[in-house]
């Protein structure tokens, strides 16, 4: 499934309480807490999405488990928090390793071999002896 379709707010309350295995004034209340946000049609109707179910199957988990509400909405904002930072580490850890390999590409082409640097020795001391052997 697409990342848009995932987000894709598709199921009335009705359908969406019966997938979930709630009732519909659980969602109206998980709504007006702040847990679920789904989005709204012109005429005002709920639409929610697979992420929103997926979000509830989060929810149903802790309260499973026995976190309050307002334990539920500090776990999931520390969870989204966690993701987050999760995703700046990558990227910063991404964005080292190629610094590093360029500096090590650039090292590379400073470098002279050694039989090179020993000829260019000898070159100079030969100049320095005004040509002589």
């Amino acid at each position: 499934m697409s990342d848009r379709a995932h987000h894709h707010p598709v199921y009335v309350i009705s359908v969406f309480a019966e997938l979930a295995g709630v009732h519909p004034q659980t969602l109206r209340n998980y709504e007006r807490s702040g847990l679920l946000n789904p989005q709204r049609t012109r005429g005002g109707s709920r639409r929610f999405s697979d992420q929103d179910l997926a979000a509830l199957r989060r929810i149903q988990e802790l309260t499973n488990e026995g976190v309050n509400l307002e334990g539920v909405k500090r776990v999931l904002r520390l969870e989204a928090e966690v993701a987050q930072l999760r995703e700046r580490l990558a990227a910063t850890s991404e964005e080292a390793r190629r610094e590093v390999a360029e500096a090590h590409r650039q090292y590379r082409r400073d470098l002279v071999p050694v039989s090179n640097t020993i000829a260019i020795f000898l070159d100079a001391q030969r100049r320095q002896r005004g040509g002589r052997s």
